[in-house]
């Protein structure tokens, strides 16, 4: 049975500014380096980042993203940061919480939001997202995906 997400491994273009970006703008905490790579961490999370120069740098169409965790009491200085560094903001927040959806130097949409999925699931509560269900009871059976 998963128990939790492993690590992320992101493929970057230049290790060296990716390196940069998540130590010192996202202040991630490097873990180690190689020739082709890094490790970085938060608690509970592990990012690997690994040189790839045939990576496209342009953002995927799709809502694809990271989502780091971020504190309401930091979430506006953090912005102000990012904003003051010149990253590229990828959408509007449409949902509950704080949220700021930005790009990396490699074009990887990442998001700081503020909240879990508890705050998330009780803002559905209140306006369910269209055929929306919630299972509270946890006995549901798992669907068939044959």
């Amino acid at each position: 049975m998963l128990s939790g997400l492993n690590h992320l491994t992101l493929a970057v273009t230049n290790l060296n500014r990716s390196v940069a970006f998540y130590q010192n703008l996202l202040q991630l905490r490097l873990d180690a380096t190689w020739d082709t790579g890094a490790y970085l961490s938060l608690p509970g999370l592990w990012l690997c980042l690994s040189l790839d120069p045939l990576r496209n740098a342009e953002p995927a169409a799709d809502y694809t993203h990271y989502a780091f965790t971020l504190s309401a009491a930091d979430f506006l200085p953090f912005v102000e940061r990012l904003q003051s560094a010149g990253v590229k903001e990828w959408r509007d927040n449409r949902s509950e919480g704080a949220s700021f959806y930005f790009l990396d130097p490699d074009g990887h949409k990442l998001e700081v939001h503020v909240g879990d999925l508890a705050s998330r699931l009780n803002a559905c509560r209140q306006k369910p997202y269209a055929g929306m269900k919630l299972f509270d009871d946890q006995s549901v059976e798992p669907q068939d995906l044959r």
